[in-house]
């Protein structure tokens, strides 16, 4: 939706969703994981201290500090 154009801004997005736009901007940060992080998730294969609450704060942005810091979360 936001890359359509269909909506500006993420705030204009949250609006029309009806869900906190600091709620929002942290499910779109999701987007932005290592692909392999995410493959391991959903294969089972992530470590097993990894919770949705590591995902959900704010991660490196280069791939490689994602995987250190999420393998050492907790």
């Amino acid at each position: 939706m936001l890359e359509s154009g269909e909506y500006n801004s993420s705030a204009e997005l949250a609006k029309a969703e009806k869900v906190n736009d600091s709620y929002l901007s942290r499910i779109l940060r999701l987007t932005l994981i290592a692909p392999d992080i995410i493959e391991a998730i959903l294969t089972g294969r992530q470590p097993t201290t990894l919770q949705l609450d590591d995902l959900l704060k704010p991660l490196p942005a280069t791939w490689a500090q994602q995987r250190s810091a999420l393998h050492n979360s907790n």
